[in-house]
């Protein structure tokens, strides 16, 4: 039985850096940054949270957590994919509870 050299990362996915702008992972040797104005799922989220991501198949990584699965395409191209849209309608309901909260 061998196992890889120590240190070696054997994981497909990697968060290297959590910034007040967004995060950074590293996917096979290619770096990517997700903004949280295109990827706001994860805006205050705690590193552990973050961090904790699996990859469902090549290219397609789920965040357990935030219940969040993005390919590398959806990374790479945000805005060929609805997110804002999304962001926008999750928003207006964030708003109309606490409205709702602040009636009662």
């Amino acid at each position: 039985m061998s196992s890889l050299a120590p240190g070696k990362n054997t994981s497909a996915i990697e968060v290297t850096n959590i910034s007040a702008h967004g995060i950074w992972i590293l996917v096979r040797d290619k770096e990517f940054f997700m903004s949280y104005e295109d990827f706001p799922w994860f805006k205050g989220q705690t590193a552990k949270t973050i961090r904790n991501v699996e990859e469902q198949s090549r290219d397609h990584f789920f965040w357990p957590d935030l219940d969040v699965d993005l390919t590398v395409d959806i990374i790479e191209n945000p805005d060929r994919f609805p997110l804002k849209e999304l962001r926008g309608f999750l928003k207006g309901i964030d708003t109309a509870v606490k409205r709702e909260k602040d009636r009662l």
